[in-house]
């Protein structure tokens, strides 16, 4: 996160909040002040004036272990997925999609050269990453990334894999920019991704892109497998059929959604 903006209006003050908001996560799910500070670079008596308004705002609280973020900053995500209306319309497609794959099924966005993930329905199994809604992974190596970048201009493309992950994970796909362009080229002209073990070891998933009513692709939604339960043929010739009848109808359900008039009625 930028320290300073480009203009008169950028306040750094809200830009250092939010960046201690996002030094929170699995691997430091509680800090102490000085924890906090070195993470997010920040001088101590900054980092705690920080802390002390985020608690006064119910966004952390403070224990024996330092401080924590508590429940209350779900609400800044349940606010963004909210306005987009994406996961009102997927729910009930999505569900059904993974009752019918006993796998579990998911729907991410594109967030610089990340995905973070906005709706999931899953299943009881054991994987190798966790995943729930917010959980950040580079975009490349993920199906759900793949779906989304290929439909990228070059430009828009190499401008957003400039930006560094904020995953925190290193894949063990590394492509070179020739090896990108042509898997990349592949998803667009077969219109869906496939990932086997790229992101990590064990996991293999197909992707399809969601659009919106221009035919913009403003998501993408996957159904995730363990490789050594599910293999890619069967990944791709049970699961995927189902998987792209989905992607179609939740892009039309949302493109129906879009189209409809939103009307604010007056307080009584």
């Amino acid at each position: 996160m930028p320290r300073e903006g480009a203009g008169p209006d950028f306040i750094e003050a809200l830009a250092r909040g939010l960046e201690v908001i996002a030094a929170f996560g699995p691997e430091r799910p509680a800090m102490t002040l000085a924890e906090v500070a070195s993470a997010t670079g920040l001088a101590r008596p900054t980092a705690r004036r920080i802390l002390l308004t985020l608690a006064e705002l119910g966004y952390v609280r403070s224990g024996e272990r330092g401080y924590a973020l508590t429940p209350r900053v779900l609400e800044l995500g349940v606010a963004y997925v909210g306005s987009m209306g994406l996961w009102d319309v997927a729910r009930p497609h999505l569900e059904a999609l993974s009752a019918r794959t006993n796998e579990s099924c998911s729907i991410a966005q594109l967030d610089g050269s990340d995905i973070v993930y906005v709706a999931r329905a899953s299943v009881p199994k054991i994987v190798s990453l966790a995943v729930q809604i917010g959980t950040r992974f580079p975009a490349l190596p993920t199906s759900l990334g793949k779906v989304q970048l290929a439909a990228l201009s070059p430009a828009e493309l190499d401008r957003v894999l400039a930006e560094p992950t904020r995953s925190g994970l290193a894949p063990r796909w590394q492509p070179s920019r020739a090896e990108r362009d042509a898997a990349l080229r592949e998803v667009r002209a077969r219109g869906w991704a496939l990932t086997d073990e790229q992101l990590t070891l064990g996991i293999r998933s197909v992707a399809a892109p969601l659009r919106d009513g221009s035919g913009r692709v403003i998501a993408g939604v996957n159904v995730n497998c363990h490789a050594a339960e599910t293999s890619v043929e069967y990944l791709v010739e049970h699961h995927l059929p189902l998987l792209l009848a989905t992607a179609g109808d939740i892009s039309a359900d949302f493109a129906r959604r879009e189209s409809l008039p939103h009307v604010t009625l007056p307080a009584s």
